[in-house]
């Protein structure tokens, strides 16, 4: 596929993805079209060789697979990204009144860095549970898809130290701006109750929310020759992306599995997180017996695809001289001694040699010696699992921003790399 078409399918299911719910949404509908069924925990399964499956938890994680057409191929090929990412989420109870300004109270997502949130046009989205015409409780997704907030900065002249080391107070800075003249009986839920309506969903009450604001600003492709991708929630949209596509573009018979995980920002100790028990009840039900599904993990290889730091040009310092990935130069095998990354000698030498064979560009990334690092799905996977693993990652800058920035040939590169992942027998 050309790169420019690529790009426009990764920056659309950005676009179209403002949530871990919207985007395991867009997930099912293109395994769907693409011919994958769509099981129920609760339904019995029937499992054919060959069968191409996917499934959901919370409707934020969402696991698929391919069996393989031949038993002599008993291994998985497994892709694993994360759903979610930093974000600013509407309290239950936010509604705030100040000065005749309407606001809402936010409770910070993650680890985010809070300052770009100021000054950034704001829309609303999530997931809704409701009670319909015949009081059922029903759940929505919903978008505003329009700016409809706002956080203002306050003026350097009332606060003249702000560019010295200003920090940010969640509680009492970041009350997110709605409008003024609203009305005294305003309220979110009747917000959200007119929305739905007014899209063609029939509510009679909003019960509960799970909402989250996000920067209405389109992805887009920067620098004078168009070097860059930015965008929102490429930590960790990006590698959903790219795993989705890698498993939809391979030709091969064998085994093949992808997880998208949410709650990986925030440790993944949850029912649809990491920690949770989905992953590990779904192979379990593709292979009924302890001694098979033990056999088959011996023979697997987990990729973990989470986003790596390049080395910033106006911070070098903050990276290990030796191990700086840059933007444009391909995924990054992420090593940790302390075992923050999965990434051993074994699975790092299966992935530089399928670089090596189709050509392609592989970077290393290893932490400054004086400095901590964050972690991912690798190990947790790793761990519960018992299968080899490897981190990997697209270079970026600004994680965690609510607006990052990555290298627009990366993602091709590592789609690339990972279809061949899929597609290649791997054994050691």
């Amino acid at each position: 596929m050309p790169k420019q078409a690529y790009l426009s399918g990764l920056m659309s299911f950005i676009s179209d993805s403002p949530t871990p719910f919207h985007a395991v949404a867009s997930m099912a509908s293109q395994l769907s079209a693409a011919g994958y069924y769509q099981l129920k925990v609760a339904n019995t399964w029937h499992l054919k060789a060959g069968g191409r499956y996917f499934i959901t938890r919370n409707d934020s994680t969402i696991v698929a697979f391919q069996l393989p057409k031949d038993n002599a191929l008993q291994r998985l090929h497994m892709v694993g990204a994360h759903t979610d990412s930093p974000c600013l989420k509407v309290k239950p109870n936010p509604e705030i009144r100040c000065k005749g300004y309407h606001q809402l109270g936010v409770e910070v997502y993650g680890g985010a860095l809070l300052h770009p949130w100021f000054d950034r046009d704001l829309s609303l989205a999530g997931r809704v549970v409701c009670r319909d015409a015949k009081g059922c409780l029903v759940s929505h997704l919903i978008d505003f898809k329009r700016p409809v907030a706002c956080i203002p900065s306050l003026a350097i002249h009332l606060d003249r130290e702000a560019n010295k080391g200003h920090t940010v107070n969640p509680q009492t800075d970041l009350p997110v701006l709605l409008g003024q003249a609203l009305g005294d009986d305003f309220n979110l839920r009747s917000l959200l109750e007119h929305e739905l309506n007014a899209n063609g969903q029939s509510v009679e009450q909003v019960i509960d929310y799970e909402l989250s604001f996000y920067d209405v600003q389109a992805p887009a492709l920067v620098g004078l020759k168009l070097e860059f991708l930015a965008a929102a929630r490429l930590d960790n949209l990006l590698s959903c992306y790219i795993g989705l596509t890698a498993m939809l573009d391979a030709e091969t018979d064998q085994g093949m599995l992808l997880i998208c995980n949410d709650h990986e920002e925030v440790g993944s100790q949850s029912a649809e997180g990491a920690q949770g028990s989905f992953l590990m009840s779904v192979l379990q039900r593709i292979y009924p017996t302890a001694e098979l599904l033990h056999q088959v993990l011996d023979a697997s290889t987990f990729i973990s695809a989470d986003n790596a730091h390049g080395v910033h040009p106006n911070f070098t310092n903050k990276h290990d001289d030796q191990h700086g990935p840059k933007l444009n130069q391909g995924p990054v095998i992420k090593v940790n001694a302390n075992q923050r990354y999965a990434t051993n000698a074994v699975t790092s030498a299966m992935v530089k040699e399928l670089a090596a064979q189709i050509g392609l560009p592989i970077q290393t990334f290893v932490v400054r010696s004086d400095m901590s690092c964050g972690s991912t799905i690798g190990p947790i996977t790793a761990a519960q699992l018992g299968v080899r693993t490897l981190d990997l990652g697209v270079p970026t800058f600004a994680m965690h921003s609510i607006r990052e920035l990555a290298g627009s040939a990366d993602a091709q590169i590592t789609h690339n790399l990972l279809t061949r992942f899929f597609e290649t027998q791997l054994i050691l």
